[in-house]
Order: structure tokens, then C-alpha cells, then sequence
């Protein structure tokens, strides 16, 4: 093989390796991208109609949605508050140990982090609430809109679409 040959595969060879190594990197980052799911997707990525079976189960991801109403529940311990995440499709139970935000109730957005449990429940390391009377998480106004539930300004039904 003369060195002109052996240059050339070399550099084949390398640039397979640097190809392989960019397509493990973007494909480790692709659930990460997302900025967090609605308890539909969790839901649907953990039962393995997504992206593979179990694959959200135990890692750390965001759950956003609302605070479903009626479900805050505090525990005797005066620290673990236990509540349901909604999008209005599905819901999901979430356990949180330590103080809410001021700005959490019932029936707002909120983003938690943490992990699903193998039972089908959410324990939370944080808990984000919204910041504005006015300020949605644009994913959750999506959810909401699809949903036909959107309530710009908090009015009582959802708009109507006009002809």
C-alpha cells in the first residue's frame, strides 16, 4: 500500500469515528432538549409508546402542567405535600418534600423537576411556580389550547371560534 493510500484511510477512518462519536452525542441530547413534558408525554415515554420502554422511568426530567384542583394534600410530617400535575388530557400524582412557592395553588402552571417511579408517580426535587398572574409556560398554553380549555385572562369558558 503506498503512503498516499494509507493517508487516505486513515483520514476515512477518521472521519467515521468523529461521525459516529457527533450522532451518540445528538442522540444522548435528544430527550434533554426538552424543556419539560406534560403528563401525556411522560406518560406515553414511560409506557414505551415513545422513544423506547421505561426509558423516562428513574432519570431526572420536568413535568409541567397545571395544578389540578382540589388535589393539594398536605401530610401529618408538615414538610411532604402530595398533589396531581394535569394538561387536561391525563394527571399525574406528584410528591414534594420541602416548602412550595408562595406563588403555588390549585388550578395554576407549574413546573416540577424530578423523576417518575416505576408505580406511576412523580417525586419532586423542586417545584417551579409562575411568576405572573399573566404568564403561562408557552408548552402548557399549547397543551391548554389543543385541548380547547385556553382561558385568556381568566375568563369563565373558553373562547369560541367565530365563522
Amino acid at each position: 500500500m503506498t503512503r498516499k493510500r494509507r493517508r487516505m484511510l486513515y483520514v476515512a477512518i477518521g472521519l467515521v469515528l468523529l461521525g459516529s462519536a457527533t450522532a451518540l452525542v445528538l442522540s444522548a441530547f435528544q430527550d434533554s432538549l426538552v424543556f419539560f413534558y406534560s403528563p401525556t408525554d411522560l406518560l406515553a415515554k414511560a409506557s414505551g409508546a415513545e422513544g423506547g420502554p421505561g426509558g423516562v422511568v428513574g432519570r431526572d426530567v420536568r413535568l409541567g402542567g397545571l395544578v389540578e384542583k382540589g388535589s393539594v394534600v398536605k401530610e401529618d410530617d408538615g414538610v411532604t405535600t402530595r398533589f396531581r400535575v394535569t394538561d387536561l388530557k391525563k394527571s399525574l400524582a406528584v410528591a414534594y418534600k420541602g416548602v412550595l412557592p408562595d406563588l403555588f395553588r390549585e388550578g395554576q402552571g407549574v413546573v416540577v423537576e424530578g423523576s417518575l417511579l416505576p408505580d406511576g408517580s412523580f417525586r419532586a426535587t423542586e417545584v417551579l411556580a409562575k411568576h405572573d398572574e399573566k404568564y403561562m409556560p408557552p408548552e402548557v398554553a399549547k397543551a391548554l389550547k389543543a385541548n380547547g380549555e385556553w382561558r385568556p385572562n381568566g375568563q369563565a369558558q373558553p373562547p369560541s371560534a367565530s365563522p
